[in-house]
């Protein structure tokens, strides 16, 4: 790759070594000239003329605007980094962006208590409105609390907080060395993300695969919005199970154990397993409720289970999930009683079934939240004499919104959904097959995907009842009576996104038609965030405005994203792929494991047991932290203890080690005219490395980064332990070809090396580089064998692990002897295979042995040494 930034490096050469290298200050020194030298700006013209080959494109995830990062984001995009940084030093031309994902639950409700307002639609817009707080500590966060303003006033102070949150963010990622391309940002809130989700929306609805339904709808009711089935997560609670008397014709009852009594006025029906031999004289039959009286049929269906209850279960409209299926399956009747509030609405839909003890019954549960609902209805159970037995604690998973803190109810509503297969089987293949065309890292990660895929049970819920997000592009005609005909929308053209329907006039109409008799009224609701962060490949190509550059790098080379949303984001991203593209959206998907603390708890802000990354950066310098998450494979959980950060430490150790040996390799005398490697030793340890840049590059091009890392570090090692030592007196002391020859290894070996390890650690490398070097290390070329095999280097002889055995027998028999390793050496007797003569000189040298014997054998030990002191 060319270097188009040599001339502004500052002179190169000794008078560039610092008298003592430190990590301190590295990251804002390089960070500075990284930026004003482009070292990782896209060069569009290079790469269209190089073509579509040379491109490495990444789908960077973009991370959640609304709070603070903490080390998950650190390990999960520095594996990213790698396979960016490995690439760009292949040749390959990055298109590595970045976005902020601004829109969504999250940062409304860290609007709502950073300046104590919530949002009324109703409202009319203030052009002059100051919040009435701004930080939130100590403040209510209860909504009737909080200052009611505008939908746009609203908007304008999410993006006031998401901005200044972005500013942070960026800040952090630049510390820990994120190598993206600063001026390829974008917002999942900004114009151009919000032309792309409208009008991928807009096609989805030309083709049919955009709708509106009425359904049973997962619901928050502390949010106030639908969930998706990717949003959901189950957290054990407490429970208990209340046995309820149905009451039989003959007068017999039937005991139906439930968790959810408040529920008993919605029940539609009873169902049992058609194989269960107790209630297989009741299907066909009916039963009575109790309290309320109504008449409900006993009926017969597989997903009942024998051994959970009494093996007879009712049928609530709607308890959950498979009360959702029973209804859907069975053509069962909806008399859903929990309102979008939470509470019980005020008219049940089956109250005129109910006996007029059941209206007087109903009358108390009305208004209640579904806590109290159920304690009432308990009591009224007890007075009646239809709670059966003893009420049995236990606990059970329990449904929640993953950033909610109450459990999911289930209501109706009409919604705007996607088709995702789930009752499309030709749609479903098409995924399924997209899954294999895409190279998983690990390759077991795919299996999560299509386990996905295959457990859909409904398409896609999109629409979502908040304020910031991007606005569904659809108005409706009112009819003569001023009602909404949902089923003939009206779109705007491309050419107008993005627009509000909420503010912006419908095509054909003029502002002063919306919501009268005959005119319009615009759709309130937004998207839901994953149907704007599916779009990322698109949104960050350009689609739709730049073709040029969407041709160029789409589908990415690139996905690297954590495990925990493979069902979210990962698959909404291929499905719209395939929905608009007709093909997969990157060739690869790397996966991130889990950091999880020293219990070995997942880490997670739910959990309370989340580390924020500012500080481990603050403590042990950016390479220190990179190393640490390089260590871990795609796909392995990696522990965390920030009380002892093992690995980090090792990391640091490793980036300071760096530093002083290349200082100490550049310090030894060295002619250029004379360079030149004829030595054994010098031969094979190139040899060696040779080997070890054929093994991490391999490594490398199969995203392993930690076995790339593993290699390169554990030769680094053996270099600065065995062989530097070694052979540092030939250097410093040594004449003519065989001081040439050390110095020259050494200088190629240390230039090999900076290159293997600055993935992981690119600011400390960039350092050193920097003294001996015109421009950046991260835009050189990738280390090839070839450069050190055109030195001399052959194939590994062998001798380099001799004689490293060799050293450690001599440091051992002075540490025996309880010897300084500087006491001189008599003489001694070295035993090993014959190819340790060609490096005898240096073991001498090494030991300070004025007499050293070699003896053939075929291990290599040292023995008969006598240290100068012990001479009589």
């Amino acid at each position: 790759m060319s270097d188009a930034h040599g001339d502004s490096t500052p002179e190169t050469g000794s008078s560039r070594i610092p008298d003592r290298p430190a990590l301190e200050g590295l990251e804002p020194k390089w960070d500075a000239a990284w930026a004003e030298q482009d070292t990782y700006s896209f060069d569009r013209a290079a790469a269209l003329a190089a073509g579509k080959e040379s491109v490495f494109a990444i789908d960077t995830p973009p991370p959640t605007a609304s709070g603070s990062l903490h080390i998950g984001h650190v390990f999960s995009y520095t594996h990213m980094d790698l396979a960016a940084r490995f690439n760009r030093m292949r040749g390959k031309h990055l298109f590595y962006p970045m976005g902020w994902d601004d829109n969504g639950l999250p940062t409304e409700r860290r609007v709502q208590n950073y300046y104590g307002v919530r949002c009324d639609p109703t409202l009319p817009y203030d052009p002059e409105f100051t919040p009435p707080q701004e930080g939130g500590e100590g403040k209510s966060t209860k909504a009737a609390d909080q200052l009611p303003i505008s939908r746009r006033n609203f908007v304008e102070l999410c993006e006031r907080l998401t901005a200044e949150d972005e500013v942070q963010f960026e800040e952090l990622w630049r510390k820990l060395g994120l190598s993206v391309d600063w001026k390829l940002t974008y917002r999942t809130i900004g114009d151009e993300a919000q032309r792309a989700a409208q009008r991928a929306f807009l096609r989805n609805l030309a083709r049919g695969e955009a709708y509106q339904a009425d359904a049973p709808t997962l619901w928050d009711v502390t949010f106030r919005t639908a969930v998706a089935q990717a949003e959901l997560e189950e957290r054990d609670q407490p429970s208990a199970y209340h046995g309820l008397a149905f009451h039989r014709p003959d007068g017999g009852v039937i005991d139906i154990q439930t968790t959810r009594p408040e529920l008993l006025p919605a029940c539609v029906a009873l169902v049992a397993h058609p194989d269960d031999e107790r209630y297989q004289a009741l299907f066909g039959t009916t039963v009575t409720t109790p309290l309320f009286g109504v008449e409900v049929p006993v009926l017969a269906h597989h997903l009942a289970q024998k051994d959970k209850g009494s093996g007879i279960a009712m049928i609530c409209t709607f308890g959950d999930t498979t009360d959702v299926t029973w209804w859907r399956e069975l053509d069962l009747p909806n008399r859903t009683v929990v309102g979008f509030d939470g509470r019980l609405v005020s008219e049940a839909p089956a109250a005129d079934l109910f006996t007029e003890a059941g209206r007087a019954a109903y009358a108390e549960l009305a208004g209640k939240t579904v806590f109290s609902a159920k304690a009432r209805i308990v009591e009224l159970l007890q007075e009646s004499g239809e709670l059966i037995g003893e009420i049995k604690k236990i606990q059970h998973p329990v449904k929640f919104f993953e950033k909610g803190d109450r459990p999911l109810e289930i209501v109706s509503t009409r919604q705007w959904y996607i088709a995702n297969g789930a009752r499309d089987e030709a749609l479903k293949q098409r995924l399924l097959e997209a899954g294999k065309q895409i190279d998983f890292h690990p390759d077991f990660m795919r299996v999560r995907y299509e386990n996905w895929v295959n457990g859909l049970t409904g398409d896609w819920l999109i629409s979502r009842q908040r304020f910031f997000g991007v606005p569904i592009p659809v108005w409706y005609p009112l009819d003569a009576d001023g009602n909404p005909v949902q089923g003939s929308p009206i779109v705007p053209s491309e050419e107008a996104l993005p627009i509000d329907p909420s503010s912006d006039t419908a095509p054909g109409y003029d502002e002063s038609q919306r919501g009268v008799p005959g005119g319009f009224v615009g759709e309130l609701d937004i998207m839901d965030t994953w149907a704007t962060s599916s779009l990322t490949p698109q949104i960050a190509a350009g689609w739709g405005t730049d073709p040029e550059l969407f041709d160029l790098v789409f589908p990415y080379s690139l996905r690297s994203q954590g495990q925990d949303i493979i069902r979210t984001w990962l698959f909404s991203t291929v499905l719209r792929a395939q929905l608009e593209e007709g093909t997969v959206p990157w060739t690869n998907a790397g996966i991130s494991g889990f950091i999880v603390d020293p219990d070995r708890k997942k880490m997670s802000k739910s959990k309370g047991n989340v580390v924020t990354p500012a500080g481990m950066l603050d403590d042990h310098g950016s390479d220190a932290v990179r190393y640490w998450a390089a260590s871990s494979r795609l796909g392995t959980d990696a522990a965390f203890d920030p009380q002892n950060p093992k690995q980090i430490k090792i990391g640091r150790r490793l980036a300071i080690k760096v530093l002083n040996a290349a200082k100490f390799v550049y310090s030894f005398p060295f002619d250029e005219a004379a360079a030149g490697v004829t030595e054994p030793l010098d031969l094979d340890v190139l040899a060696e490395l040779a080997r070890v840049v054929e093994l991490s590059t391999a490594a490398y091009e199969q995203f392993d980064h930690a076995r790339a890392l593993e290699l390169s570090e554990q030769f680094f090692w053996t270099f600065c332990d065995d062989y530097l030592e070694l052979v540092k007196e030939r250097a410093y002391t040594g004449s003519g070809a065989a001081q040439a020859s050390a110095v020259t290894a050494l200088r190629a070996a240390v230039d090999v090396l900076l290159r293997l390890l600055a993935p992981v650690i690119p600011f400390a490398t960039e350092e050193v580089w920097s003294w001996t070097h015109e421009g950046s290390i991260h835009t050189a070329a990738w280390p090839e064998a070839s450069e050190l095999r055109a030195l001399g280097a052959t194939e590994p002889s062998g001798l380099l692990p001799a004689v490293s055995a060799a050293l450690i027998g001599i440091r051992r028999a002075k540490t025996d002897a309880k010897a300084s390793q500087k006491t001189p050496v008599t003489s001694a007797t070295l035993a090993g295979p014959a190819i340790l003569a060609g490096a005898l000189d240096d073991l001498r040298a090494v030991g300070r042995i004025a007499e050293l014997t070699h003896v053939e054998a075929d291990e290599v030990a040292v023995s008969d040494i006598v240290l100068e002191e012990q001479q009589a």
